[in-house]
């Protein structure tokens, strides 16, 4: 069960992932959720810091793939601006979207991570294509109804692994 829900890498926020971080990681290929990664659930705009990170992160020469199990409509307007590829309604951890997601990559598989706030769709698909994880703390402190349930579900998991969820997870992937 450990290596379904075990990830990678924890770090406080993916702003704090440094892009060189990833290159030296040998990752040229992001996977990344949206929702309470990127900016919270219930915000409908990409933000500056998302653009500048989206930004510093191709300036190195990786690639960045939005990856999330909201709607079409949701998704676009935050990616579209930007110009980030995406796959909405992924029914995250299963469905094709991973799939989706490398193939638009072409990358090998050990050189793409996920980057998700949730270890029941992030960490367990990322997992399941055998990807590399990093798991992220939520942007916002609440959740949507559907989000709530993987959380209650999380908390085993995190218990399971000696994660403290509320701990400092660190600002490097180190």
């Amino acid at each position: 069960m450990r290596k379904y829900i075990e990830p990678t890498w924890r770090i406080n926020s993916v702003y704090a992932i440094q892009p060189e971080e990833l290159v030296r990681e040998e990752i040229r290929g992001v996977i990344v959720d949206l929702d309470n990664t990127l900016i919270a659930w219930n915000q409908y705009e990409y933000t500056n810091e998302m653009r500048d990170w989206i930004d510093e992160v191709r300036a190195e020469g990786i690639q960045v793939y939005i990856l999330s199990n909201n709607t079409q409509d949701r998704v676009s307007k935050v990616a579209d601006p930007l110009g980030v590829p995406f796959t909405s309604g992924a029914m995250k951890p299963t469905g094709n979207g991973f799939q989706r997601a490398i193939d638009v990559l072409n990358l090998p598989l050990e050189e793409i991570a996920v980057i998700g706030d949730q270890v029941m769709t992030d960490v367990i698909g990322a997992n399941l294509k055998g990807l590399q994880s990093i798991l992220v703390k939520p942007i916002a402190r609440n959740d949507n109804i559907y989000t709530q349930i993987n959380r209650l579900l999380e908390r085993l998991a995190f218990k399971y692994l000696g994660i403290n969820r509320h701990g400092d997870w660190g600002d490097t992937l180190e």
